[in-house]
């Protein structure tokens, strides 16, 4: 596994689970309690998350935080 991949895996996930349900990435990020440009960067990967994080996140989607990284 290179540098970043966990970040990416995250942010295709995140991605996916948005799509799935039709929400607009601004809508996702009202869901999620962050603002829509930090939206954009959890998606893109480019957000280096801590497992607090990841946690809180897999919390108010109701999900395991190891779904959000596999």
């Amino acid at each position: 596994m290179a540098e970043g991949d966990l970040q990416r895996a995250v942010g295709r996930n995140l991605r996916a689970y948005r799509e799935e349900r039709g929400l607009s990435q601004e809508k996702f990020a009202d869901v999620l309690g962050v603002h829509r440009t930090y939206m954009g960067g959890l998606e893109r990967g480019e957000r280096n998350l801590t497992l607090r994080s990841v946690e809180r996140i897999a919390e108010r989607l109701h999900l395991e935080p190891l779904a959000l990284m596999r």
